[in-house]
């Protein structure tokens, strides 16, 4: 989204003055984002996204503008919404929104910011993908597991406000290093998150797919709900001009293919560097393929912020130990 809207030249004037906002163009040239979701839509896709990923409180503040994330998520909907609208009609085939909700710039496990802070900032922005038409709202990019439930659970007081019932999405990003941003492992992140009653759970971002197999096996086994993933085109490469995405179009549809073959992935898609061509190929790849049938094998839990400890009991004793003394013993 952020690649396309930039590559339009947008001016100054357009971005109202803050300059790389890119939920402003909602607002000032909602034709080009208009584009943008045109282009997606015409390759195949079911969903596009809504233009914004950064129309929450942390991200917003930082342009002094927090009072207009409702007005600016209801205008990125809105637009999604009509394109999707148009193409529903012109071909007889449902189209779809997602709403989306980025991380932000700050991360409350850190103490950058307030954890209900930034949970109501979410909710704003969830009430106002609502009010635009979002069929769907998309937690995505997470990185920290408290700002993860802040989102979600603002997103939930938004259907609770409003009295709708829609899909809640979740998807997280993971690094090269197998773990999300703060050290949280695959299996803490479906620990914490599941119980949520959020409806998808996957992976988007930070990566390209080959960095992602081992988290989606994981998910396949474990998780109780269905799967989602958006890999971007393969790991930046800095080069002379810049960086740019090596993953071509035929090697992301190859390992979505894959992914839908042995994880019963529900939903696939791209991140960063895809283009309209990259998805065009996966929907032509995978449209008539059926999930393979998942078996998960839940075991229950708790989980830290970094890793989950099932509850299982050998043949001793189950010791439970109390470490919140401030000696640490």
């Amino acid at each position: 989204m952020g690649t396309m809207l930039q590559a339009q030249e947008p001016t100054l004037e357009d971005f109202q003055q803050l300059e790389g906002c890119n939920e402003i163009l909602n607002v000032t040239r909602p034709d080009i984002v208009r584009s943008v979701h045109e282009a997606y839509f015409a390759v195949g896709v079911d969903c596009v996204e809504t233009n914004t990923f950064g129309a929450n409180h942390a991200a917003m503040a930082e342009y002094d503008i927090a009072g207009r994330v409702y007005e600016l998520s209801e205008a990125g909907a809105r637009i999604a919404r009509e394109v999707a609208d148009e193409f529903t009609a012109r071909e007889g085939r449902q189209r779809w929104v997602l709403g989306s909700m980025g991380p932000g710039t700050k991360l409350p496990t850190l103490g950058h910011i307030g954890y209900g802070t930034i949970r109501d900032g979410f909710q704003a922005n969830a009430e106002g993908l609502l009010a635009g038409g979002a069929d769907a709202l998309l937690v995505e990019t997470t990185q920290d597991l408290l700002q993860t439930k802040a989102a979600v659970l603002g997103a939930r007081r938004a259907l609770n406000t409003l009295g709708l019932d829609v899909p809640l999405l979740v998807s997280m990003a993971f690094e090269t290093t197998g773990t999300m941003l703060l050290g949280s492992e695959i299996g803490a992140a479906l620990t914490a998150l599941e119980p949520l009653g959020i409806d998808l759970i996957g992976l988007n971002c930070s990566t390209g797919p080959a960095e992602m197999g081992e988290h989606l096996r994981h998910l396949a086994r474990n998780a109780r709900i269905p799967l989602l993933c958006m890999p971007n085109a393969g790991l930046p490469v800095l080069a002379k001009d810049g960086a740019y995405f090596p993953l071509g179009p035929a090697e992301l549809a190859d390992a979505q293919e894959t992914f839908v073959r042995e994880y019963g992935l529900s939903l696939v898609g791209g991140c960063c560097g895809t283009t309209p061509e990259h998805l065009r190929q996966v929907v032509e790849r995978v449209r008539d393929m059926v999930p393979s049938v998942r078996a998960p094998r839940p075991e229950p839990g708790a989980a830290s912020l970094y890793q989950s400890v099932p509850f299982r009991q050998d043949t001793s004793y189950l010791a439970i130990g109390e470490r919140t003394n401030a000696n640490g013993s």
